[in-house]
């Protein structure tokens, strides 16, 4: 099973990142995924997530109406669309399912710095 985060970087007050991460070892359509942040210090957070067909999505108080999550089945691929970024929003970004939360597998994540 492999996690793979990628689209992080440095952005400045009110930019655009679109996060991605790569799924494979388990079937990835046949499950919700999520993406979640910690930042140095803090709790993680959830951050949004998605039903395994897309259909329904959820979003932090937050992040909602900044930030979209979305998927690509035929790809494997989580995405999470991040507009109107604040230097709140710095964390290091990873992606999950319940199960592989359960089983305590994780990607190296992306970070995300947020800074002018």
């Amino acid at each position: 099973v492999q996690l793979l985060e990628s689209g992080g970087g440095l952005v400045q007050p009110g930019g655009s990142l679109r996060l991605s991460c790569r799924v494979s070892g388990f079937t990835f359509s046949s499950a919700d995924m999520m993406w979640s942040r910690q930042a140095p210090g803090k709790e993680r957070e959830l951050v949004a997530d998605i039903t395994n067909t897309g259909s329904s999505t959820n979003y932090a108080d937050s992040v909602r109406g900044r930030f979209t999550i979305s998927r690509d089945n035929n790809k494997n691929t989580l995405y999470l669309q991040m507009n109107s970024l604040k230097p709140e929003d710095t964390a290091r970004y990873y992606c999950n399912s319940d199960w592989t939360i359960s089983v305590d597998i994780w990607g190296q994540g992306t970070q995300v710095t947020v800074s002018s």
